[in-house]
């Protein structure tokens, strides 16, 4: 097993664990600092020796959940309480890591492209909850990335429109994102990848990312599959999914509270102050009841519509997609919540399949309905990452022997999809497990994990 890998950039050197390589922190486009903050990535420059990919890189500047918050403090005890995984932060930060497990020379494995949540906001690729070693014991590739979040990653703003060859801005976050895929494609196979199998998947943000991937054009042909988990918008309007000029409005507020007279004045900011400008705007939209509103928009050339629009059209990728979501999941109702339905969200998957089934591609769909031991949090948003990504042992909580039994699960229908488009596979996952049946109006078949 190579633990040296030669890419289109340079030599990259992994850490060999037991059975697998990982690579962290390589980079795949330049720092997006001074005059590239804001701009679409730029290519990487060759280097020389060897890059030795042992420590996870900075994620994106940002706001991560402070311990004493009375809502967010949940989430810091969650997944941000393990100092050992929370890296440097900066601007400096596209950077991916990949996960390889052994295999024979020539063989070409599957590839899961997994895209963090965080609102748009926060989030990075080495959280505690990710990692590769259970979909390495299946034989599947994971990568994982960072991209530019928040005011860094999604500020549309006529001055950047003017200085844009298509008069365009924001979502440079998302172009990162395309970036990491392209830089994937074009190399995965020297780690012994197949670069027409590759899954693109995500949580929250993460999810909203992945359905933006299968909207655009940009990414052409590189998605053979996708999994969405809590976060996609098709007709309803629990996620905010504006236009060019709506999100240039907001960037248009964001300047005035920074006090800021032109484009230059704003490039020599400081990252802290920066972000103290955004916590002022982040406060005033809460307060106005908008909420997240720094996100992707509808550009005309990232998206050349909104993708409920790309829905209502039928599209999108023609490829197999994994939709599901978490019993308290965004949008969902207390009552609902209480009775263990599932909210507006599934809803929206149910929507996505149809219009699936109408162009004869399969998708599947799932409810995580397992209330979590240790608290009184239930199923809540995020919930099933630790089952996911089979990190459990990472985990806080006093996990039982039906917690793992039901990662098990989860990991194996997630690579079976990844590796097939089914995620029962090619064999029943095991003849006591009733079948995972696709999405359709006359099998309205949800797969529930309880």
């Amino acid at each position: 097993m190579n633990k040296s890998v030669v890419t289109n950039k340079g030599t990259v050197e992994g850490i060999e664990k037991g059975g697998y390589v990982v690579f962290k922190g390589i980079p795949y486009a330049k720092a997006p600092v001074g005059e590239l903050r804001w701009k679409a990535p730029q290519e990487l420059d060759a280097w020389e020796g060897t890059y030795k990919a042992d420590t996870f890189q900075n994620m994106c500047m940002q706001e991560l959940p402070k311990a004493e918050h009375p809502f967010m403090g949940r989430f810091h005890k969650e997944f941000y309480n393990n100092p050992e995984f929370v890296p440097g932060m900066g601007e400096d930060c596209l950077y991916l890591n990949i996960w390889v497990p052994e295999h024979e020379e020539g063989e070409r494995l599957p590839v899961a492209f997994w895209i963090h949540g965080g609102g748009f906001g926060g989030g990075y690729s080495s959280e505690l909850e990710f990692d590769g070693e259970a979909f390495c014991k299946k034989g599947v590739i994971l990568v994982t990335i960072n991209y530019r979040v928040n005011i860094f990653g999604f500020f549309a703003h006529p001055w950047l429109d003017a200085e844009n060859e298509r008069h365009i801005s924001g979502n440079y976050g998302i172009l990162d994102q395309i970036a990491a895929l392209k830089w994937v494609a074009n190399n995965i196979e020297n780690f012994g990848g197949d670069s027409k199998n590759i899954t693109v998947f995500g949580q929250s943000a993460g999810s909203m990312s992945t359905q933006v991937l299968c909207s655009s054009k940009l990414t052409g042909d590189i998605p053979a599959k996708a999994i969405m988990q809590s976060g996609i918008s098709c007709d309803a309007d629990v996620l905010y999914t504006p236009t060019l000029k709506e999100e240039e409005e907001i960037g248009e507020r964001f300047v005035e509270l920074t006090g800021k007279t032109s484009l230059e004045e704003l490039r020599a900011m400081s990252t802290e102050e920066l972000s103290e400008a955004k916590a002022k705007l982040d406060d005033e939209m809460w307060k106005t009841g908008r909420g997240l509103v720094v996100v992707p928009n509808a550009d005309g050339y990232v998206l050349e519509k909104t993708v409920k629009d790309v829905w209502k059209e039928g599209t999108m990728k023609d490829i197999p997609y994994m939709c599901g979501v978490v019993t308290d999941d965004l949008g969902a109702t207390l009552d609902e919540v209480k009775e263990g339905k599932t909210g507006i969200l599934m809803e929206e998957c149910k929507r996505w399949a149809a219009t699936r089934e109408e162009k004869g591609t399969p998708a599947y769909l799932y409810h995580f309905a397992h209330e979590l031991p240790g608290d009184d949090w239930g199923a809540f948003h995020s919930s099933e990452l630790w089952y996911t990504f089979g990190t459990l042992g990472r985990c806080w909580r006093p996990m039982e022997q039906h917690d793992y039994d039901l990662s098990e699960e989860m990991v194996t229908c997630w690579t079976n999809f990844m590796k097939t488009g089914d995620p029962n596979g090619e064999t029943q996952i095991q003849e006591e497990k009733e079948k995972w049946e696709r999405y359709t109006k006359e099998n309205p078949y949800v797969k529930i994990f309880k």
